[in-house]
């Protein structure tokens, strides 16, 4: 879809938002269910929307076209390892764009917006986790600017494992 970024709204998330959010939430867990095969079946909630909208350290965001949500995102203050330089860092979490709505660089818009939030706390360190098998997503980070500097490795040892 061809859309004009000036109808494209970003606001706070409020509790009306919930119920579209919730969704949003189960299909961010079906897209990451193929990278990730230690994801539980059924409904994943890998934390409470409402108490993150509610938390004085965490800022999440909605985008809305023609007054209908499309997408968000948070960034929430966390603080670092003691052996980091920094003291505190950004961390953003829960990036989502409605399939219907992608490639128009709106991802793009709310990583700024959170970006700015952070930067307005005082704070230049910020971090995501992504899979790494996810392509697409590791590329749009790193045109944002992000680069990896971990990567989490897993190894299935139990008996059953037919690799062994």
């Amino acid at each position: 879809m061809n859309l004009n970024i000036k109808d494209i709204v970003i606001r706070r998330a409020v509790n009306a938002d919930l119920p579209k959010l919730e969704t949003f939430l189960q299909f961010l867990v079906e897209a990451e269910r193929p990278f990730d095969p230690t994801l539980k079946e059924g409904e994943i909630f890998y934390y409470s929307i409402q108490e993150l909208i509610l938390d004085n350290k965490t800022e999440v965001l909605v985008m809305e076209y023609n007054n209908e949500l499309i997408g968000c995102g948070y960034a929430q203050i966390r603080s670092a390892k003691p052996y980091q330089k920094h003291e505190l860092f950004g961390y953003l979490g829960f990036m989502f764009v409605d399939p219907d709505f992608r490639g128009n660089g709106l991802n793009n818009l709310l990583l700024n917006d959170l970006k700015k939030w952070v930067l307005s706390q005082g704070i230049t360190e910020v971090r995501l986790e992504v899979y790494h098998d996810n392509e697409a997503a590791v590329k749009a980070y790193e045109k944002a600017g992000f680069k990896s500097i971990l990567t989490t490795m897993r190894c299935d040892i139990s008996p059953a494992n037919e690799d062994l």
